[in-house]
């Protein structure tokens, strides 16, 4: 079977993928923003407060692991069914709200949680499971999905809630997703292809978090990870500030987000194309270094918009890239059996980094008054994370699963 009639062969899991991360929890973290401001005008809440919910984001160290062992345990069906149902009802019980906030905060808290089960660490999985040799092209589809919502649902939603009212706008948010995450699940195949060790006896979940802890492979990813993203929520939240306090005209600062979310589509399936040719550390050390490299640009001040614009394009590709990467690395270095555990574990890392960089530029900004110490210093932190995936196999091993699976009698 040739590159593409692999991807054409295997269109149910590419689909159900695509759909099912389009209308769950990554597609629907943009709708705070839109939602925002109506809901402040409408009950008077502080932006003090409101500004509260940007700390949920840590919210993922609890859920997306938890999801991850659910799916190795389950299966992706029934684990993403249950973000697929609490969803649309916390969307429905937002749309009657009197304007209690900490009720609303409480509200996006449990929806958090539980819609970290429509999340990729759950819905890559089936795309591994049936994937192998285009499976790097294959997860850049996939992650393409969510971008290619937002692009389009986010103006359409903007407009609705203008024309009919944040009211309204929850319960159109609840039938989306219901209906998206309806036809995601009954896409999914319920035919599992794993590899023949794969498919042993579950471990429990203790004896998989111990066995992976005495594996080194485990904590050169999670280290590469962690210190590669200190400076990730930046490019969430931060850029047009960092730009705008180096003097970019505001009009330029539109065409960089512009060219920062160019970056982020190409480097998506730019990555994925490399993954399935060329040397996989290799790969994931160049698009985890990319970011530095733009950062040290930007705080050299050279006073060139070429140069800048080429600055933000670097951060945006590593940005897009990474989405794909991390998938592709647990699938290659862990296998198929214990990926969404593994997975939720690395993707969690991404925010332990971010968190350490939002304090890191706290203490910075205090200490300078300027944005450039903090781009130097975390764009070196991302140089040595990016290192440590030079330390991985360059060949997929073949024994990780089978080391859990000869621990598992002795630990039951």
């Amino acid at each position: 079977m040739t590159y593409f009639e692999e991807l054409r062969s295997n269109w149910r899991p590419l689909l159900a993928a695509m759909i099912g991360l389009s209308s769950g929890f990554t597609a629907l973290a943009f709708t705070n923003s839109i939602m925002g401001p109506h809901l402040i005008k409408a009950f008077g809440w502080s932006k003090a407060d409101f500004a509260l919910l940007g700390t949920l984001g840590l919210m993922t160290l609890i859920g997306l692991p938890i999801a991850g062992r659910l799916v190795d345990r389950f299966d992706v069906q029934r684990t993403a069914l249950i973000g697929f149902i609490a969803g649309p009802i916390s969307f429905v019980v937002m749309s009657r709200m009197s304007g209690d906030f900490f009720f609303y905060l409480i509200l996006v808290v449990i929806q958090n949680l539980l819609c970290m089960t429509t999340t990729s660490t759950v819905f890559t999985r089936t795309v591994v499971q049936h994937i192998v040799r285009a499976r790097g092209m294959a997860l850049a589809i996939t992650a393409s999905g969510p971008a290619l919502t937002i692009a389009i649902a986010g103006p359409l939603l903007n407009n609705f809630v203008t024309d009919h009212g944040w009211r309204s706008g929850f319960i159109a948010l609840a039938i989306f997703t219901a209906v998206g995450g309806a036809i995601a699940i009954a896409l999914v195949p319920t035919r599992k292809i794993v590899p023949a060790r794969a498919a042993a006896k579950q471990p429990k979940g203790r004896d998989a978090y111990v066995q992976l802890g005495r594996m080194p492979v485990f904590w050169i990813m999670l280290a590469g990870i962690t210190l590669s993203n200190v400076s990730q929520f930046m490019a969430n939240s931060q850029l047009g500030v960092v730009l705008q306090a180096y003097e970019v005209p505001p009009r330029q600062i539109s065409g960089m987000i512009s060219t920062f979310a160019i970056g982020v589509l190409f480097g998506r399936l730019a990555c994925g194309v490399a993954l399935d040719r060329f040397s996989t550390p290799v790969v994931a050390m160049c698009v985890m270094a990319m970011p530095a490299i733009g950062q040290f640009l930007i705080a050299a001040d050279l006073g060139d918009t070429t140069v800048l614009t080429g600055a933000i394009l670097l951060v945006g590709l590593s940005y897009g890239a990474e989405g794909d990467l991390i998938g592709y690395l647990v699938a290659r270095v862990f296998g198929i059996r214990i990926y969404g555990t593994v997975m939720g574990l690395m993707v969690a890392s991404i925010s332990l980094g971010s968190t350490g960089g939002a304090l890191l530029l706290r203490a910075t900004l205090k200490s300078t008054g300027g944005y450039g110490a903090f781009l130097v210093a975390s764009g070196i932190l991302a140089l040595i994370g990016s290192l440590f995936f030079l330390l991985l196999p360059k060949r997929a091993p073949h024994n990780v699963e089978d080391v859990i699976a000869r621990a598992q009698p002795a630990a039951g």
